[in-house]
């Protein structure tokens, strides 16, 4: 047996062993993360069982945004129901308005002007690189790295102001709509947006010496949580959380859409740099990445845009013809799809969205587990949901 003295108090004798050999006895705590909480990325509730520091599952609880957001779709016409698209995934809202609209074309049977399909594109790349933007900045927010908000925020404001021009809009926009868009781009669009590539591009790396290769961020984020590409594809993720996993599915390059056969770009993909592939840090990487090709894309779109109208003939009352649709689209969270279903009515009878953030924070469960509380708001910061998207 062992025995130590206590540092000014000689007389204070403890039996070493005898205290490390007796049985620790814990006991599990209910933990609520939210659902107002500034790591979850909108009213989220994550329940989480802990044994002290040690989180031992959790379990995402939902609905608090749910606004009947599908079943205002069966009983509006589609134009009607574009902005309410803006308010589903509301930092990429000119994605999810293509994508809607994308489904009432095909159902009935409207074709868009080139002109039009190419504006769209450059809208909804740019809107990628804002969405990343802010994923960016809210995702080192997290983590205590308040330098990388101000940074990406910066940068998004440029975007916010191309978009206001165009639309009148900051947030939620209306702009793509059924048979087109809404007007053509202001005189100095083109300008300014090349402006904005040219000071943009030399952005990227400094984000990567602020963040990426930031030691302490990779210490928070390598190695935690990883995701393999058969538990990814088994639990429905898409995006860039499944490309960090390392299958290369990007729907502009698989099933393409608009003119994305005409554009050439990478689809980044995870390779485990900092530690194991499809970890929180690879979840982070591919978005950064995928700004770079979109810069890429958006370069390619200018010297391609053609001239003539940005609105296909579109009656006032669009009837719709007996019929349904399914349409998806590679949004900056995943793969976002709208199902129609009409009956000849000008309003349809069936609107349902598939919500990549849905699917992605479904795995919340599995992988959240035998990890620290302080991982939690590392690993959701790497999934990027939007509850708008996730509730409906």
């Amino acid at each position: 047996m062992s025995e130590i003295e206590l540092q000014g108090q000689p007389d204070v004798l403890i039996d070493v062993d005898a205290e490390s050999s007796a049985d620790m006895v814990t006991e599990e705590l209910l933990i609520n993360m939210g659902p107002q909480h500034p790591s979850t990325h909108g009213v989220l509730r994550l329940l989480l069982r802990t044994d002290g520091e040690l989180v031992l599952e959790v379990t995402p609880h939902i609905g608090y945004l749910h606004r009947c957001a599908e079943k205002i779709g069966e009983n509006l016409t589609p134009k009607q129901y574009v902005p309410y698209t803006d308010r589903l995934d509301y930092l990429s809202a000119m994605n999810n308005n293509l994508t809607y609209v994308l489904a009432i074309e095909a159902l009935a049977g409207i074709e868009v002007p080139e002109r039009a399909t190419y504006i769209r594109m450059i809208m909804a790349e740019l809107n990628r690189i804002a969405s990343h933007l802010v994923t960016f900045g809210c995702f080192g927010m997290d983590l205590g790295a308040w330098t990388a908000f101000l940074y990406s925020f910066r940068e998004r404001e440029h975007i916010i102001d191309l978009f206001e021009s165009t639309c009148g809009a900051r947030l939620t926009y209306s702009y793509i709509t059924v048979g087109g868009v809404t007007h053509d781009l202001p005189d100095n669009f083109i300008e300014r947006l090349r402006e904005f590539l040219d000071y943009f591009d030399p952005k990227l790396p400094e984000y990567d010496g602020l963040l990426s290769n930031n030691h302490i961020f990779v210490r928070r984020t390598a190695n935690i949580a990883p995701v393999t590409a058969e538990k990814a594809i088994a639990w429905g993720l898409s995006g860039p959380i499944l490309r960090a996993c390392g299958p290369k599915w990007d729907l502009r390059r698989v099933s393409p859409y608009c003119f994305y056969d005409r554009v050439e770009f990478d689809v980044p993909v995870g390779e485990g740099r900092m530690g194991t592939a499809g970890d929180s840090w690879d979840r982070y990487i591919i978005r950064m990445l995928e700004m770079r090709q979109s810069v890429r894309i958006l370069r390619q779109l200018i010297d391609q845009l053609p001239d003539g109208d940005v609105m296909a003939k579109v009656p006032r009352t669009l009837k719709l013809p007996p019929g349904e649709i399914y349409v998806e689209t590679e949004n900056p969270r995943g793969q976002l799809g709208f199902y129609v279903e009409t009956d000849g009515s000008p309003i349809p009878y069936r609107v349902k969205a598939k919500g990549p953030s849905f699917c992605n924070l479904s795995i919340m469960h599995e992988i959240c587990r035998e990890i620290l509380i302080a991982d939690i708001p590392a690993i959701l910061g790497s999934i990027d949901v939007v509850m708008g998207e996730v509730d409906r």
